[in-house]
């Protein structure tokens, strides 16, 4: 079973910085791409970046610019740097991995790690 485990997310004042990881239990260029999505209290989970396997990258509209999707391979850890926070940051992050074999897609999620942006 596929295990994803994040860590990073804490309390940051508005304009500061915080990287997220996200370890992941088996060789990350398994998956066909992985990413990060938040949710606010009382909003749906929304992407915030997406990086295939081969590299190429997306961005929600609000991040874009501002927030940084990248992977270690020796470490089986995606990252995603986040520059310039405002309080609109402020969720709970979760990491997706995404398995298609066969036509047969599986998602897999961590358990999130809450980032707070005080204004």
């Amino acid at each position: 079973q596929v295990q994803l485990v994040e860590s990073g997310g804490g309390l940051v004042q508005a304009g500061g910085s915080l990287r997220l990881s996200c370890a992941a239990s088996e060789n990350i260029f398994n998956f066909n791409h992985m990413g990060w999505y938040r949710q606010a209290p009382g909003k749906q989970r929304e992407l915030v970046a997406v990086i295939t396997s081969v590299g190429t990258t997306s961005y929600g509209d609000s991040v874009e610019d501002r927030f940084t999707i990248s992977r270690d391979s020796a470490k089986n850890t995606l990252y995603l740097q986040m520059n310039s926070l405002n309080a609109e940051d402020t969720a709970v992050y979760y990491c997706n991995a995404v398995l298609v074999v066969r036509s047969s897609r599986s998602d897999y999620w961590g358990q999130g790690t809450q980032v707070t942006v005080s204004s």
